[in-house]
């Protein structure tokens, strides 16, 4: 699939046309107001299936047939929707198998969404079934250009098709061999051996849940589950559509299923963006925002991405809901664009009467003109999307990369020892993340198992999970003059949470981090150690490696309590390259100061000359330059040549005021 599926930047969002049918002049205003609103798309049908397919083998497609040669008509590309993220009523009420078991053991009843089991043989059926026929029904209109499968794929079931489901998948997994299995889970803890396969079932609270490498299993089972069912969805559009691409919407860093892995399965990787803007952390959302939205880049093989769906206002499903200021969304979305995405969608188009989402913003509220705030914002950034044509399909190239490895998620969860109270692996992935991301150096958010050899310097935090040839991967990406940094807990366990023999880091990795870490030391909330580097002290938190230098460099060191003196930063030169381990959980000041060093030994540049005040980001894709100012206050710029400003067409060069929520895209004079 080429990098390029579309001319110009996608803008619509979620249309949900089926609950205005009884009042067709309002769809009829929907097509007036897109207009206005520059919008170019909609995605429809997302949870339509009750009104496709009214009773089991009785389908009213008329009501689309009109809509989609609406949209047609009137210049809109249509993303069409498979609707098995909301089953209808009969199809739960006939076959109540099709319903998910939760943990308790008790079978839910009908109602929200994504309360289906994965496993089911009819709802595999039915879902194929309804996929086949809006497949053939629609592959060659013209409004249809791309595919969004179910919607933010989500939870699990723990019904007998699925215990035995997860009985099959650990046959697999351990060759058939229960005391493969037993070794690998350490059964013999507890008494615990396992006799028999059926002897298994799902991790609860009720039963078994104290066993790492069961969880993980778990785990991995209810990522290759979603999978299996999401391939089943797709094999009919592969079959009749093949040249309409395939997505469906992430969520954020959601770590119930392995987007890593997922995301090998998609033509294009798409995600849903609900920043929390505008409540007095608007720089770290920003940053955080940023780091997902490099993830999602990456995992699509550094091609660009769909924003599928963002709020052009408020959301309604947190304890409050904030209103963002002015320009707030708009800049959110100009940030996307930056970092790779090749849309800027809503949820939603109109707000609906009633239900669980009538408040959640929209782009047309419910008093159905154009003439309020959201509206007009929503249209002023159609007009400068539609003057970004020549960023799409751009890539940008990285020399760093994070490894924020979703499994390495898990097994940081489920392991029980040293500080149970802070892990937040994700968040530690962040912080290594936001100094790059402050001086405008692209970074690519990779998974453990990636090619780290395109890259000159690859930081993983908390790396305490190795999976199946990592060790090897880091041995040969340092000795051929890599430079890796990864940080305490780490190189522990394998994959299937055994803990490493002979001592940490695990094997040869002591050799190439020139190192042992004896002890590791928790310290509880409110309680510190210092350690020391190039002159300055910095508060160590949360955990402590007691190291041991085995021909490292000692960077720095610990200040206080017993192993005051002790190693606390480390560098070893391996072969042509350099293994960095920080012994200990730091705040933000270490992160920054310490980057910045290696920025300069290994000579990484920003991705261009420009120079601002924090708060402002720098991103550069293809030959546009992007500056967006998140501060909360007014921030100065200084250019470093003559731009042309591609939002205003107007040139600009030397200093400038950029105001709360302003940014420039900059187009590079050759």
């Amino acid at each position: 699939m080429a990098d390029k599926i579309f001319d110009y930047i996608i803008h619509g969002g979620d249309y949900n046309p089926d609950q205005w049918l009884q009042t067709p002049e309002i769809i009829d205003e929907d097509m007036r107001l897109m207009n206005l609103a520059h919008v170019n798309s909609a995605t429809v049908s997302i949870f339509s299936w009750a009104m496709l397919e009214p009773e089991e083998g009785v389908y009213n497609f008329g009501w689309l047939d009109n809509l989609l040669d609406k949209l047609h008509e009137n210049g809109k590309d249509v993303i069409l929707a498979t609707p098995s993220g909301a089953r209808p009523n009969w199809l739960a009420q006939k076959y109540p198998e099709v319903l998910r078991v939760e943990e308790t053991g008790i079978r839910n009843e009908y109602g929200v969404r994504h309360n289906h089991c994965l496993t089911s043989p009819i709802y595999r059926e039915k879902v194929r079934n309804i996929n086949t026929l809006l497949a053939e029904r629609y592959k060659n209109h013209p409004a249809v250009k791309m595919w969004h499968i179910s919607n933010e794929y989500c939870g699990e079931c723990h019904c007998d098709l699925c215990q035995e489901a997860f009985r099959e998948w650990l046959k697999k997994e351990y060759d058939n061999d229960l005391e493969k299995l037993n070794f690998k889970w350490w059964s013999g803890f507890w008494s615990h051996q396992i006799t028999d396969w059926s002897q298994i079932n799902s991790p609860k609270f009720r039963g078994e849940n104290h066993v790492p490498a069961m969880k993980l299993a778990w785990r991995r089972f209810v990522t290759d589950s979603t999978i299996s069912f999401f391939e089943n969805e797709i094999a009919p559009l592969r079959e009749i559509t093949p040249d309409i691409p395939i997505t469906t919407n992430f969520m954020r860093l959601y770590d119930g299923i392995n987007y890593q892995k997922f995301a090998k399965k998609l033509d294009l990787v798409s995600w849903d963006n609900y920043p929390a803007w505008d409540r007095g952390f608007n720089e770290k959302e920003a940053c955080n925002v940023a780091f997902v939205h490099d993830a999602f880049r990456t995992m699509g093989g550094g091609k660009p991405f769909f924003m599928m769906e963002s709020t052009p206002s408020l959301v309604n499903w947190h304890p409050v809901n904030k209103l963002p200021m002015p320009g707030r969304q708009e800049l959110s979305s100009i940030q996307a664009v930056a970092h790779g995405a090749d849309s800027v969608q809503y949820f939603q188009w109109r707000k609906s009467r009633g239900g669980h989402e009538k408040y959640h913003g929209a782009v047309v509220d419910h008093c159905g003109h154009e003439n309020t705030r959201v509206f007009k914002e929503v249209a002023h950034l159609g007009e400068v999307l539609q003057k970004l044509n020549n960023v799409v399909g751009g890539r940008s190239e990285s020399k760093v990369a994070v490894i924020a490895d979703w499994e390495e998620s898990w097994a940081t969860q489920y392991f029980c020892g040293f500080n149970n109270e802070h892990r937040e692996y994700f968040e530690e992935c962040t912080k290594w993340y936001k100094p790059f991301w402050e001086k405008g150096i692209s970074v690519d958010v990779i998974a453990m198992d990636d090619d780290y050899e395109k890259y000159d310097l690859v930081i993983a935090p908390f790396l305490y999970m190795l999976k199946d040839g990592t060790i090897e991967k880091i041995e040969s990406y340092v000795k051929n003059g890599g430079n890796f940094v990864t940080t305490y807990l780490s190189c522990m366990v394998d994959r299937d949470d055994l803990c490493f023999l002979g001592g940490f880091p695990a094997e040869s990795l002591k050799k190439v981090f020139g190192i042992w870490a004896e002890e590791t030391d928790s310290l509880p909330e409110g309680m510190k150690n210092i350690a020391s580097y190039n002159g300055k002290n910095y508060d160590v938190v949360h955990i402590c490696d007691l190291l041991h230098s085995q021909g490292a460099e000692v960077l720095g060191s610990y200040e206080t309590d017993f192993y005051k003196g002790r190693p606390a930063i480390t560098v070893n030169k391996f072969g042509k390259g350099n293994a960095y381990y920080v012994a200990f959980r730091n705040d933000e000041d270490f992160t920054k100061d310490f980057c910045e060093d290696l920025i300069k030994k290994v000579s990484i540049k920003g991705d261009t000359e420009i120079k601002a005040e924090n708060g402002v980001s720098i991103r550069k894709r293809g030959d546009v330059i992007f500056v967006m100012n998140f501060a909360d206050e007014i921030r100065k710029v200084t250019l470093d040549g003559e731009y042309l400003n591609i939002a205003t067409n107007e040139k600009i060069c030397g200093e400038v005021e950029l105001d709360v929520c302003e940014y420039l895209i900059l187009e590079i004079r050759k």
